[in-house]
């Protein structure tokens, strides 16, 4: 029996920042303690490569599984424990710190690749009302 795989992706949908929000344009997370935060390692991987990889090569990379593998691992032990790590649901993109506390919209097109819109940016201002794209918030910081 085939494992069932929990994707992240999503496919033409804009993820606006979260209602409570604290940042009033799209802030560069820093590192904490000398040692870079998941924030920091998502930004840099997203924006360094807008449209070039998905929520779940994201998720994954920047999760600890993905951290711990050599960057010199055989493709088939990196595809062994992304299988694995896939194989029970993982949090998605709306539960990025980006968007909940750094104030940048995830913007996914119709092949699941992902970038990076400030929310005071004139790009996140025209997806924002888009109806042709699927809108959702990022999770919000607190309970209402």
């Amino acid at each position: 029996m085939a494992k069932v795989l929990h994707s992240t992706n999503c496919f033409n949908t804009l993820i606006r920042v979260a209602e409570d929000c604290p940042a009033q344009r799209g802030e560069e997370p820093q590192p904490r303690g000398g040692q870079p935060t998941v924030a920091v390692l998502q930004y840099q991987m997203i924006a360094g490569a807008p449209y070039k990889y998905t929520s779940d090569d994201v998720v994954f990379a920047t999760s600890a599984a993905g951290r711990a593998l050599d960057a010199k691992a055989a493709k088939k032990a990196r595809s062994l424990v992304r299988e694995t790590f896939f194989s029970r649901g993982q949090a998605c993109m709306r539960a990025s710190p980006l968007g909940k506390r750094f104030g940048w919209g995830v913007h996914a097109d119709a092949e699941g690749r992902i970038a990076l819109y400030a929310v005071d940016s004139k790009r996140y201002q025209a997806l924002a009302p888009d109806p042709d794209i699927a809108q959702v918030r990022a999770m919000r910081n607190k309970r209402a």
